[in-house]
């Protein structure tokens, strides 16, 4: 009599290593990472791009001093050339400002400012524009024509001119009310509602013309409703699109809420993001503290740089006829 065959036991955490494992090689060996690897250039953008968001997120172990804190700033101190001229003091390594901030402290958490609001307002901007363009490109009639023309009336308007108008009504309304974290708020949804109009038009596009195809006919088929239809089978089809939009608008996002915040209607002083930096070195530029203004703007450059050869890689390398 033969031996019965066992069958081999598969312990769950060795499949989830092992599907982890294929999962890994299977993005190593794609076309995308393989142009990533390619390009030297984008090696470097994403690696300085890292490099910054680790310098935001490690800002309060990197720093010398909380700039947002008055009790750590000395007016003693103001002014301090860096540290490689003659009049430069350890510890302060790119020189201090008028009110003895710490230029280097004050740039890693203008930073962390610069970021946290570009990143949020990329996200409002992602939510709102591609639920509206799904609406409009699944549902269509009356629903599309009214969200698209609300669409092509706010792109007569720069993004800046929108965010300057939903941040000027919101200061009206709220007035002495509005503190630091609300005025981070306040951006953070004047960006959103400046940017959404991208995202709308692309996913309307490509959802009208996903929503013709076979697979969405069958999930109407089996009774699916259309809010699944959309989120499960019709969004993954128009990732690409979204994601490449996604990085360019986070740089325009950093640059708009620079701009707010250079102009004065940004975050304040004692809360300062690198605009704010820019816009307080810039009073004491024609009288020698040079460093005070050029170190935040070398600073916002180079983040924008970065992540604007990120998001033209992205862009090349999701675009099938250029593979």
């Amino acid at each position: 009599m033969s031996d019965a065959v066992v069958p081999h036991r598969v312990e769950p955490n060795a499949a989830a290593a092992r599907s982890g494992t294929s999962w890994l090689k299977r993005a190593l060996d794609s076309d995308i990472f393989y142009s990533f690897r390619r390009s030297r250039m984008t090696m470097v953008a994403a690696a300085i791009t890292v490099l910054f968001f680790l310098l935001a997120i490690f800002a309060s172990q990197l720093s010398v001093q909380n700039p947002f804190d008055p009790a750590q700033l000395q007016l003693m101190n103001s002014r301090i050339s860096p540290l490689w001229t003659a009049d430069g003091q350890s510890p302060f390594l790119l020189g201090t400002d008028e009110q003895g901030r710490d230029v280097f402290s004050a740039i890693l958490y203008g930073l962390r400012i610069s970021l946290v609001v570009g990143v949020l307002g990329v996200i409002l901007a992602g939510t709102l524009g591609i639920t509206l363009g799904l609406i409009a490109g699944y549902v269509g009639g009356a629903v599309d024509g009214l969200i698209m023309r609300i669409a092509d009336v706010q792109l007569t308007f720069p993004a800046i001119l929108i965010a300057l108008l939903v941040n000027g009504v919101a200061k009206s309304v709220l007035g002495n009310r509005l503190d630091a974290m609300s005025t981070l708020a306040v951006l953070v949804v004047a960006i959103g509602l400046s940017f959404w109009v991208q995202y709308a038009r692309t996913v309307r596009g490509s959802v009208m013309v996903e929503k013709s195809k076979d697979y969405v006919a069958a999930a109407q088929l089996i009774g699916l409703p259309a809010p699944k239809i959309m989120l499960r089978h019709v969004l993954p089809n128009t990732m690409g699109p979204i994601l490449v939009i996604a990085t360019i608008n986070l740089a325009l996002a950093i640059i708009t809420e620079a701009t707010l915040s250079f102009l004065g209607a940004g975050m304040p002083d004692t809360m300062p993001s690198l605009g704010t930096l820019i816009r307080i070195g810039n009073n004491y530029l024609f009288a020698g503290e040079w460093w005070i203004v050029a170190f935040p703007g070398i600073a916002l450059a180079g983040l924008i740089l970065s992540i604007n050869l990120l998001g033209d890689w992205l862009r090349d390398a999701l675009n099938p006829k250029l593979r």
